[in-house]
């Protein structure tokens, strides 16, 4: 269940230097589970992401409370479900779990007719062997009592993991016997309860779980960070043909507002969440959410795609260089479409209303549901979307697109060093090539454009090409060419470039604006070096930061130790926890690297399986293969000649818990 309690093998996450092509395994249609329930993905709240083992029946009164007044329950949230160390050590005399009476004094009965009272829900927690993932009595062998239990306190969702020891062997046999166990109990008891499978996705459970429960986990444990959100996030879009009413994909719960990612990040979490018909539980702290966060959790058109009667997940139409086109179809004959921008830097994406499945017309209404604004397209759905960012459109045939503005994109393309880099770097003190553009993707004209792109405080930006036009007919764009010169002093890091495009159309004004990131990198000096005395481009984790010289804590900067990978320990390197990204610029200036890599010692006797992957200049030219945290150290090489960029990149292979994945000594040589 979570990093630090997991008891047993969790799912493969793949992360890699780029976007994942060609062909793919997709299950056959799933079954449903015939309970007449969750034909929508539930949404609702549950409290383990903000609160682990600190939940309380105060908390969830609380929740419910909130759901109420703060018009989520109107928006459509209806379960407030406890997760894990809602009850006492160890079962009664009589066999019966016992809710812990300091944090339930009600119980959870008198907790769940609180919950009822507010026109809610009540959703438990227990798992598929003797113990939790916190170490709290579970269900297996007890799943007639413990189904009998939860029935008599009224609760209406049952979240059921996969911690603690059980008899049944770790196969895809097994799994489908232990959690049909607690399928059986709970139709037994006659009271309606939604069934969610928490088996990490060991056994692609979308192959078969839609006829045991109402939704499956696919991957392992999410955390509040951009590399796990995108690892989760690939590891769930290709599942889509298994989703339908009564049977969902579940790729966990949200981390909207707990503080870790941008809201750009939490924007892409929930609207492709609702694209791909996820269920919509809430991991934050509702009684400290900001506005943003609101904003987002709130958004009803986001949520109304979730919540489609048609019961589609999106499907992936398009994916290359970090960019993938998702459509959506829906219910009225309307479909979604979902420009995903995985990549560390602005770009234009673009896809076709025939792509997405649309029938041939004239033109078409593009309704912006985060913006709330509609346009009309002759059939390009195009946006400028940021790095990590999601433009989704709601498109469909209307006969009055003609009383709606062009639609229009706005994007800066600063180069790149090689294909799908993660973003433009620049020298400083040196003149680099930018081009802008402002595309009219409308079926009519718009007039007076105008084009002007500004760079940070210092920058020098001048245009060498035209910035304006009287007039730009539909399908057509101004196309501008500047020259961006940083400051010979400029620190080194990521800056933003921003184009400002305004128009007319009817009389009225518009803006289309784009941006992009431009690094600036400094060439490391002659000789040799360790990575972890040189500063990074740029740098993802999974849990904690990336340490220097340490191996990784999960937490705060500087809480791991020393370096040791089957008894070797290492004085200099770095510490990752999978999935992991450093990028470091080498300017062409560097000759070779060199790295031991294994997982530390610190996941010693866990199922850990992790893997290690050079990339320079946007090809993989060194991979470990899979490693156990039982396995000595392998050496790395590579060759940095005449090189932009070297990534070191750490992968899960087998369990979502393989943190502690280490760079043992890692040094390049530079001339």
């Amino acid at each position: 269940m979570r990093r630090l309690l997991a008891l047993a093998a969790v799912a493969a996450l793949a992360i890699g230097g780029a976007a994942v092509t060609g062909t793919v395994s997709h299950p056959t249609e799933a079954k449903a589970l015939d309970n007449g329930l969750a034909l929508t993905p539930p949404m609702g709240f549950n409290d383990w992401n903000s609160f682990g083992c600190n939940v309380d029946e105060q908390l969830i009164k609380q929740t419910a409370d909130f759901f109420v007044t703060s018009g989520l329950k109107d928006a459509g949230y209806e379960y407030v479900n406890i997760d894990d160390c809602w009850s006492e050590r160890q079962r009664s005399a009589d066999g019966h779990i016992v809710p812990d009476p300091v944090k339930f004094p009600d119980g959870i009965k008198g907790t769940a007719d609180y919950v009822h009272s507010k026109g809610l829900k009540l959703g438990i927690y227990s798992s598929a062997g003797d113990r939790t993932c916190a170490g709290y009595p579970a269900s297996f062998g007890h799943e007639t009592t413990d189904a009998n239990d939860f029935a008599a306190w009224g609760v209406d969702y049952l979240k059921y993991d996969n911690c603690g020891s059980r008899d049944t062997p770790e196969t895809e046999a097994g799994y489908i016997d232990r959690y049909s166990r607690m399928r059986d109990a709970l139709a037994a008891t006659g009271r309606p309860m939604v069934y969610s499978l928490c088996e990490w996705g060991n056994f692609d459970p979308a192959n078969w779980a839609g006829d045991v429960g109402n939704l499956w986990r696919t991957t392992g444990d999410i955390s509040d960070n951009w590399n796990s959100l995108k690892s989760i996030i690939r590891k769930n879009m290709d599942l889509y043909a298994a989703a339908k009413p009564g049977a969902w994909n579940d790729p966990d719960m949200l981390e909207v507002g707990n503080g870790g990612m941008t809201d750009t990040e939490y924007r892409t979490h929930f609207g492709l969440w609702s694209m791909m018909a996820a269920p919509l539980l809430i991991g934050s702290d509702l009684r400290e959410a900001t506005p943003a966060t609101m904003d987002i959790l709130g958004n009803k058109e986001v949520i109304a795609l979730d919540q489609d009667s048609l019961g589609k997940q999106a499907k992936p139409i398009a994916d290359g260089n970090g960019h993938v086109v998702f459509a959506k179809p829906l219910a009225n004959g309307d479909v979604a479409v979902a420009l995903y921008n995985e990549s560390d830097s602005a770009a234009t994406i673009s896809t076709s209303a025939s792509a997405a499945g649309l029938p041939f017309a004239a033109a078409y209404k593009l309704r912006d549901v985060w913006q709330h604004s509609n346009t009309e397209s002759a059939g390009t759905i195009s946006a400028s979307v940021p790095a990590h960012g999601t433009a989704i459109y709601r498109v469909s045939v209307d006969h009055d697109w003609a009383s709606y503005p062009p639609n229009t994109s706005a994007g800066v393309d600063a180069g790149a060093v090689y294909p799908g880099a993660p973003a433009a770097i620049v020298t400083p003190g040196k003149a680099a090539a930018v081009t802008t553009s402002v595309a009219n993707n409308g079926r009519v004209a718009v007039t007076s454009v105008r084009a002007s792109l500004t760079g940070p405080d210092g920058w020098q930006v001048k245009a060498t090409s035209g910035t304006s036009a009287d007039a730009l007919p539909g399908g057509r764009s101004l196309d501008t060419t500047w020259q961006v010169t940083p400051p010979a002093d400029v620190e080194p890091g990521t800056y933003a470039l921003k184009l400002h495009g305004s128009y007319w159309w009817n009389e009225h004004k518009y803006s289309a604006d784009g941006t992009t990131s431009v690094m600036i990198g400094v060439a490391p000096a002659a000789g040799t070096h360790y990575l972890s005395d040189l500063d990074w481009l740029s740098a993802s984790n999974d849990w904690g930061p990336v340490e220097r010289d340490s191996s990784n804590g999960e937490t705060a900067a500087g809480d791991g130790h020393t370096i040791t990978i089957n008894g070797a320990t290492y004085a200099k390197g770095l510490g990752t926890n999978a999935p992991a990204t450093i990028t470091y610029f080498l300017g062409g200036t560097c000759t070779a690297l060199n790295t031991d890599v294994g997982i530390d010692d610190e996941k010693d006797g866990s199922v850990a399986n992790a893997s290690f992957e050079i990339w320079v200049d946007g090809t993989k030219v060194a991979d470990s293969g899979p490693m156990t945290a039982a396995d000595a150290a392998r050496t790395l090489t590579a060759d940095l000649t005449g090189a932009h960029v070297v990534q070191l990149v750490a992968n899960n292979q087998g369990d979502s818990n393989s943190d502690h994945t280490d760079w043992a000594g890692a040094a390049i040589t530079c001339s």
